[in-house]
């Protein structure tokens, strides 16, 4: 892991502004918050199961994947982090890391103190609200994906993991093909859906005939309705479409 030039915080910003409404003052006391940046190669746990850790971690660039681990030290991928997400944005209550992260693809991380996140949201009100529903956002995520590995079998859970990374990255979903990157190998993915390597090569073959396609770690969709509908892929839990709404707090009477 080394330093990296620090970017800006402009992708924690939209993605705060794309559910919530912040003032200019209250953008402005965003993208001014300290941080520095690393740079982490793939496959490369830059937070450490049990750290204490005294910063969230912002994505900038790259695929992070957040994990457990059993004894025997197999390894079970819960959640999926692309540029613009806190993956630990909870770390700045609960500072013992209970699950890891690690940079899937090489990624770039941008460190900001939790003492400068606790001033921030009890300084602004709003500014803690939007935080708060952004951890909510990533609650909405891991219900599904316990779903997805509880209860569906694994050709439903590779295509509604694909499913669900298209929407986040945003791509176009109305022509085909439907096109984005994934930094995943397949072992990431059997990670992530509770297989073995094995069968998810076997899925994949699979999936070609219903119009699935990856090469090189990108995902190419001619048929984006079957997708849907073999992943039985609902995207209302990414609140992708949900319109920023400003919720004024009330004071305890």
């Amino acid at each position: 892991m080394v330093q990296a030039q620090q970017p800006n915080l402009q992708r924690f910003l939209d993605r705060l502004t794309s559910r919530s409404i912040l003032s200019e003052r209250e953008q402005r006391e965003i993208l001014d918050l300290p941080a520095h940046a690393v740079h982490t190669r793939a496959n490369e746990d830059f937070v450490r199961l049990g750290e204490q850790v005294d910063h969230a971690s912002f994505v900038v660039e790259g695929l992070v994947g957040r994990f457990d681990q059993n004894a025997n030290g197999g390894r079970q991928i819960t959640a999926l982090h692309i540029a613009g997400d806190i993956p630990d944005l909870f770390s700045v209550v609960q500072p013992t890391a209970t699950s890891a992260l690690q940079a899937l693809s090489s990624a770039t991380v941008l460190r900001i103190p939790h003492e400068a996140i606790r001033s921030i949201a009890a300084r602004w009100p709003a500014i803690a609200e939007a935080l708060w529903r952004d951890c909510m956002v990533d609650s909405m995520i891991l219900a599904q994906w316990v779903v997805n590995v509880g209860r569906r079998d694994a050709r439903s859970r590779i295509s509604h993991l694909l499913c669900e990374m298209a929407c986040r990255y945003k791509v176009d979903r109305t022509s085909a093909p439907v096109m984005f990157d994934l930094p995943m190998t397949q072992t990431h993915l059997a990670d992530a859906t509770g297989l073995t390597p094995v069968h998810v090569n076997r899925v994949l073959r699979a999936l070609r005939e219903d119009g699935v396609e990856i090469r090189h770690r990108t995902v190419s969709i001619s048929d984006w309705p079957k997708l849907v509908e073999i992943g039985d892929f609902d995207p209302g839990y990414l609140q992708i479409d949900t319109r920023p709404e400003r919720i004024t707090l009330r004071s305890a009477t």
